[in-house]
Parts: structure tokens; sequence; C-alpha cells
């Protein structure tokens, strides 16, 4: 069994950064992808950024390229999301994935709100 668990969400200010981690822990194939989703209120979960099991290759959605960037430590089983120039558009409950075919494995959720 996979486990996934967040952290570092909380409330910043707009202009602001905020760096979430995922730990994976249990039975996990080294040859994954991994990526942060998101889900607003009212909205669907949306793919943030995700990453390859060697870290080399990244991919970004449009509305967060150039702010946000993703990576992870292959010896920890973590990955990273440093948030930077934050926006109230991107509140939302962030969500990290493991994606090892044909299984994938969710964590619980952090809250990332952005307000003044």
């Amino acid at each position: 069994q996979v486990q996934l668990v967040e952290s570092g969400g909380g409330l910043v200010q707009p202009g602001g950064s905020l760096r979430l981690s995922c730990k994976a822990s249990g039975s996990i194939n080294t040859v994954n992808k991994m990526a942060w989703y998101r889900q607003a209120p009212g909205k669907q979960r949306e793919l943030v950024a995700d990453i390859s099991s060697g870290g080399d290759i990244k991919d970004y959605a449009a509305s967060v390229l150039g702010r946000f960037a993703i990576s992870r430590d292959a010896g920890k089983n973590t990955v990273y999301l440093e948030m930077t120039k934050l926006k109230p558009e991107d509140t939302a409950v962030y969500y990290c994935n493991l994606f090892v075919w044909p299984q994938s494995y969710w964590g619980q959720g952090t809250q990332v709100t952005v307000s003044s």
C-alpha cells in the first residue's frame, strides 16, 4: 500500500510564497511520475505540475508557468512544489499524486489560501 502525506499549505498574502511537500511511503516502484493537482471550490480538479521519475521532465499548467516549480528528492520519495508570486486565484486544495502504471495514488490534500 502506498501513502502520500502533504504538508506546507496555509494562508499567504498575494505576491507571497509557499512550499508544499509530499512524502510517499510504502511499496513504491522507482519508475513513477509524481504530480500536484489542485481543486478550487466549485471547480474541477486540475493538473498544476508533474515530474518524471528521474526529475528531468517537468510540465506545468499555463496558469502557473514561471511562478511555480516542481522538484523531487528520489532518495526521500518526496516531491515539492515551490509557489511564488501567488495570486488569489491560486486558492485551492492542493493534492499530491503518484502514478505507477496502472495505479494512481492521492494524498489527503492541503489547503492553500491566498488573501489579503
